[in-house]
């Protein structure tokens, strides 16, 4: 496959960090994609399909985490992650 790939970091600063809330939203958003969409932090890679694998990821407030998105909607996906990022999940 020769499709794109997009990288991209995100600080997390929800107030409680990668949650049991904000875990669901990354999943049912990336789960509207066909790409494969990964989160890292501190060489620790999962997908963020996993609601499981994001709970172990240790998002927490503060620290860095890089997705990357690699398909032909990675662009489209990569967008509604990072309003998640740029919006704190939606939490005040």
């Amino acid at each position: 496959m020769a499709d794109n790939t997009i990288v991209k970091k995100f600080k997390v600063e929800n107030q409680y960090g990668i949650h049991a809330r904000p875990a669901a939203l990354l999943v049912k958003a990336a789960g509207k994609y066909a790409c494969e969409i990964f989160i890292e932090k501190d060489g620790n890679k999962v997908s963020c399909k996993s609601i499981m694998g994001l709970m172990t990821i240790e998002g927490y407030p503060g620290s860095i985490m890089e997705v990357s998105a690699s398909g032909s909607d990675a662009s489209d996906a990569m967008a509604e992650i990072e309003e998640l990022f740029v919006n704190k999940f939606y939490e005040d």
